[in-house]
Parts: C-alpha cells; structure tokens; sequence
C-alpha cells in the first residue's frame, strides 16, 4: 500500500478517532464516578485535609468540576507522596481506601494515559509522514 492509499483509507479514520473515542469513554467513566461512587470515596477519605475543606462541594459546582475532582481524588490515591507530603491526605485514609473504588480511578486514569500516548504517536507518525 502506498502512503497516498493509506490517507485515503479506512484504517487511517479509526486510527484517528481512536483517541477521541478514548476520550469520550474516559469523561463519560469520569461522570460516573463522580455521581455514583464521589459519596463512598468522600467517606472513604473523612480523615483527610482536602476532604474537610472542599467535601461539603464536591460534586455540586458543576461538569467540569466534577470531572476535576475525580482527577483530584484519583491523583491523590494513585501518586500519594505528595498529597501525603502536603498534608491532604491522611495515611490511614489511603491505607483503608476500598480496593474496588482504587480499581476504577485506575481505570479512568488508565484510559486518559491510553489516550494521550495514542495522540502522541499519532502525531509523531503525522510529522514524520
């Protein structure tokens, strides 16, 4: 196949808007999240700084806010040290936080990685066309 056929070509269009779907999984995931399991991680993490201040808030200023602080939680949770380091979250909190809500700010957080690698190399193989 030549590169002005592969332009042309299906594979090109899924290769394109495979990170936009990507995408659209990882907000609409997101979503989920934040209005079905934001009350059992708030509870999860009652001990923690970040809880105290904003937890009264949390999940009611809006869309991307929401989206906002399940990236918040999820860093929090996944790349502790300096969460831990500033003060926000209390290491018995992490300790004890349930193993199934853990599994699905990885997921999310898994498919924004997937996402942005898929971008990159894209991107790379655009400019190197």
């Amino acid at each position: 196949m030549t590169i002005e056929e592969f332009w042309k070509s299906w594979l090109l269009i899924w290769l394109l808007a495979g990170p936009i779907l990507i995408a659209i999984v990882a907000v609409t995931y997101s979503l989920y999240l934040s209005h079905h399991h934001l009350g059992a991680m708030k509870e999860a993490l009652r001990n923690s700084r970040y809880i105290y201040l904003w937890g009264s808030s949390l999940g009611k200023r809006g869309l991307i806010w929401s989206l906002l602080e399940i990236s918040k939680i999820a860093g929090m949770i996944l790349m502790p040290r300096a969460s831990l380091r500033m003060g926000e979250l209390d290491p018995i909190d992490l300790e004890n936080f349930p193993p199934y809500l853990k599994r699905r700010l990885k997921v999310v957080t898994g498919l924004i990685v997937v996402g942005v690698i898929w971008l990159a190399a894209i991107s790379v193989l655009i400019e190197f066309e």
